[in-house]
């Protein structure tokens, strides 16, 4: 028995220490918060909670109470007012910094996409965390931007292709948010320069936010072309996504029509499909997942989640991210969570006498850090 807790001892040392590798992230809000404003950022709903009910009610919400209220010097399990107390009186910046402290990232992948006027930027993010950061540009927001400066249907093939190698001048990853726009049920096929101008056409005429498939198509492939790692957003997200087209293996198309090239295509989030990622990533050389932001929703329940991502899934293919944006909690969750449910998972494989305790440190390393530092070249030992 002193044997098995010194090994288990030493497995939930290193994972402690290991300087993860969050793969994708956001910027953190650079505003304090209201309550009301807190609460609306702790769930994937809309709008205010009902008058009979808190966002704190949660798995999340629990998780903070028990994991975030220690990191600002409060005891485990107080009351939601008593921890947005502590959090008004410290302030946003000392909050950002013990949070992203706490996590022990040692390097930050931030998507700058969304709402990128209302949280900290990679500048910004590299300055409060105390570690590298690197950004992931997201190709809808490019060719909006592309959109909004005047240009013809003819030219916005050309227009979006320049400003998209001007973006990875500097980006580690691309990303496409096709689930939300379409679904990712769409043509896997690239479309012809006729389809595109038609299809921009269209779309310059009507305005809006881009959701024709036919661009989506061209801005997938535009990104291809680069070599970069793409990463999708898949499975949960906020009500804007409509779940039943977020699956992974709706991409089984474009995947196999990718696999020649061998550009790494990442599948984001994915719950409740993590098990269909796992099967792609088993599959196809290129396809590589992580849990992102259902490791913090799923919350103190996060362990049978990332057992179910570890079943057949190559673990060479599995990344660690957080997925916070906005409130620093939502980094510190996804990492410390995270690190929780891979010791207790990883521990439970090495006390049945499954795996070694060599096999559990190097696997949980992979994970939560070589994988990416070799898929986005980061460089460095993790």
């Amino acid at each position: 028995m002193a044997s098995e807790l010194t090994v288990l001892s030493g497995l939930h040392r290193t994972i402690e220490e290991l300087p993860l590798v969050d793969q994708h992230a956001h910027g953190v809000t650079g505003r304090d918060l209201s309550r009301a404003a807190f609460e609306e950022l702790i769930t994937e709903a809309h709008g205010p909670a009902p008058d009979w009910m808190t966002p704190f009610d949660s798995q999340l919400g629990h998780a903070i109470l028990r994991h975030c209220a220690p990191v600002l010097g409060l005891d485990a399990f107080i009351s939601p007012e008593e921890y947005l107390a502590r959090r008004a009186r410290l302030g946003v910046v000392a909050v950002n910094r013990l949070l992203l402290g706490a996590a022990g990232a040692g390097h930050y992948l931030i998507e700058t996409g969304y709402r990128a006027d209302e949280v900290v930027g990679p500048s910004g993010m590299a300055e409060l965390a105390a570690v590298p950061v690197d950004e992931v540009v997201r190709l809808e927001a490019v060719a909006e931007q592309v959109a909004a400066s005047g240009v013809s249907a003819a030219g916005f093939a050309g227009r979006f292709a320049e400003a998209l190698g001007e973006r990875i001048r500097t980006a580690r990853a691309l990303k496409s948010i096709v689930a939300y726009r379409h679904g990712l049920d769409l043509d896997p096929d690239p479309p012809s320069p006729a389809e595109v101008t038609e299809a921009a056409g269209r779309w310059l005429a009507a305005g809006g936010r881009l959701a024709d498939p036919v661009l989506l198509r061209h801005l997938i492939w535009t990104a291809l072309e680069t070599g970069l790692p793409l990463q999708f957003h898949t499975g949960i997200g906020d009500p804007d996504l409509d779940l039943r087209r977020a699956d992974p293996l709706l991409l089984r198309g474009l995947i196999e029509r990718t696999q020649p090239a061998g550009v790494p295509l990442v599948l984001l989030h994915c719950y409740p499909f993590h098990r269909h990622a796992g099967y792609l990533a088993h599959a196809y050389p290129h396809v590589f997942f992580d849990l992102g932001l259902a490791v913090h929703h799923t919350g103190a329940g996060s362990a049978a989640v990332v057992a179910e991502s570890l079943e057949i899934a190559p673990f060479a293919k599995i990344m660690f991210s957080s997925d916070g944006w906005g409130p620093a909690e939502l980094h510190f969750l996804g990492a410390e969570l995270w690190r929780r449910a891979m010791t207790r998972v990883l521990g439970g494989f090495v006390t049945d006498g499954e795996w070694s305790a060599g096999q559990a440190v190097r696997v949980a390393t992979m994970i939560g850090a070589t994988n990416a530092r070799r898929l986005y070249r980061l460089g460095g030992a993790a």
